[in-house]
């Protein structure tokens, strides 16, 4: 694998951004719209998704990374069962539920697969690095 210098570079945080604008453009949605209490956990569990992504880049271990990674997959699952909350309440239409629920699929399993890559990688970070 290639050395990958900025969290902006990673997959999984560019899905989660992906996410996070799909969010954006579902909250022009009549129903959801005036929904605050739930538009606004969704906005957070988006957001925590690729800011889990970011922080956890910047740590300079593995195991940190790999726990940050945790907090986004908790996070994907959050996010995802608030779409099943907003679809109940007829708040988005199937089609909107379909496209986020895969989007949430598609995020969690390959977040599930860089921390399997990570945890049997050579690659231990930056506070490991020999000079």
């Amino acid at each position: 694998m290639a050395r990958i210098g900025r969290f902006e570079d990673l997959e999984v945080w560019q899905n989660a951004r992906l996410n996070c604008q799909f969010v954006k453009e579902l909250f022009q949605t009549i129903g959801i719209r005036n929904n605050y209490r739930l538009r606004n956990q969704m906005e957070g569990r988006s957001g925590s998704i690729m800011d889990n992504i970011a922080a956890g880049f910047v740590r300079d271990g593995t195991k940190e990374f790999i726990n940050f990674l945790s907090y986004s997959k908790g996070s994907v699952s959050e996010h995802k069962s608030q779409t099943y909350r907003a679809f109940d309440k007829k708040l988005i239409s199937e089609k909107q539920f379909n496209n986020l629920v895969n989007m949430c699929e598609l995020e969690k399993n390959k977040l599930g697969a860089f921390v399997y890559y990570l945890k049997y990688s050579e690659i231990k970070g930056q506070k490991f690095k020999r000079d």
